[in-house]
């Protein structure tokens, strides 16, 4: 009866003790960003906390591709519909496509896209920095088009979050984590006590980069250092994918391509010094997103990539869709009309 007893206690004493480490430890692995997400650093650190324009959702909704007035065709920075309100506030139709069901630009983009029943002028062509070289390849070597249906293309659309609470704690992950995000936020706390640290590169293709003036182009707690992607080069973009864009469109007759590349985020606050937008705006008339960024950075747009993801804030896209409505306007004044 004794021992019964005693491995009762035990039992309770260690159940307790597992509850208290977790609920020490768990609210630490609440991840919003992928960057966060990826490093395991806590939002509590590099969530951003200066909340977001709120977007109206029915400036966010899909047109038919018989009543576009402009198709889109692009990656993540597209899929979620927001910089498009840029352009259906104007009274645009707008229809938006992935990549991932596209496939490419292929010879015969043109007459199928009329027989899919796109009767507008303007098609929109988007690509993160880091695909693009590719993506043209693949479009130049593409011979016939291929569409893969995918049903969140139509999606009722979901606007972006406004605001967040960092602090906020998520009690159904793994305790694992929690507790490496906890030593990972420990060895983080020592080296930015470095004053010659500049870069600190983390697991899981994740960067650290000390930001110059940082707290004011930043909202997180630690706003003195921002998370990249470790994959991202420093080097500018091949030559090469110009030729590309000029090869693909010649393909584009009776369409007039916008053609739209994303500047990666360490590209827009590491490296601003790429030639490629320069060159791809002189000779396509590509909106120069490069120089939207910076001139975002010079005005200290805070939060313009938010510290614990990849993508553009709110307040990005829109700038982002300022851009390409002033490059449609700068072709034609009412886009609206075909």
């Amino acid at each position: 009866m004794k021992q019964a007893k005693i491995f009762s206690v035990v039992v309770m004493l260690a159940v307790l003790c597992y509850g208290a480490v977790g609920f020490y430890f768990l609210p630490l692995a609440t991840f919003q960003g992928e960057l966060a997400r990826m490093a395991l650093l806590p939002e509590s650190l590099f969530g951003w906390t200066k909340p977001q324009p709120a977007i109206d959702k029915r400036w966010m909704q899909q047109s038919s591709m018989e009543t576009a007035d402009v198709l889109v065709i692009g990656d993540s920075f597209s899929d979620p519909r927001i910089w498009q309100t840029a352009l259906t506030q104007q009274g645009l139709q707008v229809r938006t496509e992935s990549w991932n069901t596209m496939r490419g630009i292929c010879e015969d983009f043109t007459p199928w896209i009329r027989a899919r029943g796109f009767q507008g002028r303007f098609v929109v062509f988007e690509s993160i920095e880091r695909n693009l070289a590719e993506d043209l390849r693949k479009s130049v070597a593409c011979r016939q088009m291929q569409y893969h249906p995918n049903p969140k293309t139509d999606a009722a659309p979901r606007p972006p979050t406004v605001s967040y609470n960092v602090h906020r704690g998520n009690y159904s992950g793994k305790l694992s984590t929690g507790i490496q995000t906890y030593l990972n936020v420990m060895a983080y706390e020592r080296m930015r006590l470095r004053e010659d640290l500049k870069l600190w590169h983390l697991p899981n293709e994740v960067t650290m980069a000390r930001i110059e003036n940082g707290c004011e182009l930043f909202s997180h707690s630690r706003c003195t250092e921002s998370l990249f992607y470790s994959i991202d080069k420093a080097e500018d973009i091949a030559a090469g994918a110009l030729k590309d864009i000029d090869t693909l469109n010649t393909r584009l007759t009776d369409i007039t391509p916008i053609w739209v590349f994303v500047p990666n985020k360490s590209t827009a606050y590491l490296y601003p010094e790429k030639q490629f937008w320069k060159e791809a705006e002189h000779r396509f008339n590509a909106p120069n997103l490069l120089h939207m960024t910076q001139q975002a950075i010079d005005r200290k747009v805070i939060d313009l990539y938010p510290a614990n993801g990849t993508h553009f804030s709110t307040t990005g896209y829109l700038l982002m869709g300022e851009e390409i409505l002033k490059t449609l306007q700068q072709i034609e004044p009412n886009p609206a009309i075909r």
